[in-house]
């Protein structure tokens, strides 16, 4: 079976190995995800930046709010949209009868990284941010673990869901 054929299979027979491997990889995300914000909180004083590369530093903030620091001071707000949004997508999950195993891998990636971004928020009051690229023109944007999982599951989601699965449906 080619990787296309794997990812674009429907997942109604096997449901939950298909869970599990939500399960997993959910789990993987959030674990890495916590694990950087918990040292960047013990080892990077707030505002501090350590330099990793002329590209790349780790300079720790605070993002109390959302998206791309919007609505700052509404991060309660961001945190009960993602309970609703990974709610939904679990039901999705689990009730829809063709859902494609692509959707379990990528999902899990996106559940991890919002799961892990609402516990920031529950422990250490906002989520802490760290990752900061240096050399893009126009980017200006501190980002953590929990976003790259999300966007790594939401990119390939959308390319594959777009150009992939509609010639093989």
């Amino acid at each position: 079976m080619s990787l296309k054929a794997f990812l674009l299979q429907t997942a109604h027979q096997s449901r939950a190995s298909h869970l599990a491997w939500f399960g997993v990889i959910a789990l993987s995300c959030l674990s890495v995800s916590q694990l950087g914000s918990y040292l960047v909180e013990k080892s990077i004083a707030q505002g501090d930046s350590v330099v990793i590369s002329s590209i790349l530093h780790f300079t720790h903030i605070r993002n109390m709010g959302g998206v791309f620091g919007m609505a700052q001071g509404q991060g309660w707000l961001f945190a009960l949209f993602s309970l609703v949004l990974i709610s939904g997508l679990i039901f999705y999950l689990c009730r829809s009868t063709q859902v494609r195993t692509y959707e379990f891998i990528c999902f899990g990636m996106v559940a991890g990284g919002g799961i892990s971004n609402i516990l920031d928020r529950l422990i250490y009051g906002s989520v802490i941010d760290f990752i900061d690229v240096k050399g893009i023109p126009y980017w200006h944007y501190i980002f953590n673990t929990a976003d790259t999982f999300i966007h790594l599951g939401l990119w390939p989601m959308l390319f594959i869901s777009i150009f992939l699965h509609k010639e093989h449906a």
